[in-house]
């Protein structure tokens, strides 16, 4: 199923198609929608990715988290 949308053009622009009355213009249109919204689909997909990425993120870099561990371990294993 399809639907009809309107789209306004200055008067110019719709001249300048009729020189070129070999092109399917429906389709031009519909192409470039298309590829508009995979556009914007992936604009969000990143959004959402760095907004998970950002809460994701450790509040300690993982340099001090290892070294906390093997701290602790060390300790653990002399007996204290």
């Amino acid at each position: 199923m399809s639907a009809v949308i309107s789209v306004r053009i200055p008067k110019e622009l719709k001249e300048s198609m009729k020189n070129f009355p070999y092109i399917n213009w429906s389709e031009v249109v519909r192409e470039a929608i298309e590829k508009r919204i995979r556009e914007e689909k992936i604009k969000w997909a990143l959004k959402v990715m760095n907004e998970i990425s950002l809460k994701a993120k450790p509040k300690e870099a993982s340099e001090e988290i290892i070294r906390r561990f093997r701290d602790e371990r060390r300790k653990s294993s002399n007996g204290h």
